[in-house]
């Protein structure tokens, strides 16, 4: 997978540093100077791009961002290609993450509700939810 360092670019997106990372990439905060705006960047590791069957997920997977417009689910885009590596450019969305908030200890059982709405509203809209 390819690693970048703040101050590197993929395509016209200028990294400026890691967000996280997990079993399907890493994804980095970054500034469209074109748009001049802060976006989302997922590096999908770079096997991806010599296996046609994680390819075509990976393809997949924008077409169906693509399609949505959900205040609930990060718009796509485009993709573009680093280092070998297939990426997915994605809305920025600030703020703390589940997981983070779950640092904090339990989450109260209103907030809980008012998150698990949330979640379900995006699956929903994706077509998850029949």
């Amino acid at each position: 997978m390819a690693t970048f360092q703040a101050g590197s670019y993929v395509g016209s997106y200028e990294i400026l540093g890691p967000i996280g990372s997990g079993g399907l990439g890493e994804v980095y905060r970054a500034r469209d100077t074109k748009l001049k705006r802060d976006v989302a960047i997922k590096v999908l590791p770079v096997e991806w791009s010599r296996d046609p069957e994680r390819l075509a997920r990976a393809q997949r997977e924008a077409e169906v961002l693509a399609s949505l417009n959900h205040p609930h689910i990060a718009q796509i885009y485009g993709h573009e290609e680093a280092s070998g590596s297939p990426c997915l450019v994605l809305e920025f969305v600030d703020g703390e993450t589940i997981q983070d908030r779950l640092k904090r200890g339990r989450i109260p059982s209103d907030e809980a509700l008012h998150l698990a709405r949330q979640i379900v509203e995006a699956v929903e809209a994706a077509g998850g939810l029949k």
